[in-house]
């Protein structure tokens, strides 16, 4: 048997969905949202292959987390200088970026690779229940 090489289509148009994330838990979100984006769930899926989808979340800073990670969850950067450390907790983050606690988690959860930028280019975070995309039509996505 044949194995099948999908090839990059050149006029398709890219499917848009959007999702409600109010009152859903971080992780599963995030697992849901980034096998959307990167098509894992199709058949025709290849990872060379750019025919990615693009996912609208709504109400994005409205995610719970279990347990007590809303207080214990720290998220780490590094300046690469002596104690350039700096350590931002959930609680923190979601007055400065609400936003950001979803990106990070979807972030993690894509390959490594140079297509990752553009993956995350094709997710648009709102931390409303309205969004601009109407044009696109997009499909919504319960879960």
């Amino acid at each position: 048997m044949k194995t099948i090489n999908p090839k990059q289509i050149a006029n398709t148009e890219r499917k848009w969905y959007q999702i409600d994330a109010e009152g859903l838990t971080l992780g599963r979100l995030a697992t849901k949202i980034a096998v959307i984006l990167r098509w894992k769930d199709r058949v025709d899926f290849a990872p060379h292959v750019d025919n990615w989808a693009y996912m609208v979340v709504l109400n994005a800073d409205k995610v719970t987390l279990t347990w007590n990670k809303e207080e214990d969850k720290l998220y780490r950067t590094h300046s690469q200088f002596m104690g350039g450390l700096k350590e931002t907790s959930v609680k923190t983050m979601r007055k400065t970026k609400p936003t950001e606690i979803l990106k990070l988690a979807i972030k993690g959860m894509l390959p490594k690779t140079k297509h990752r930028e553009d993956v995350l280019l094709r997710l648009k975070l709102e931390t409303w229940a309205t969004h601009n995309f109407a044009a696109q039509k997009p499909e919504t996505i319960t879960l």
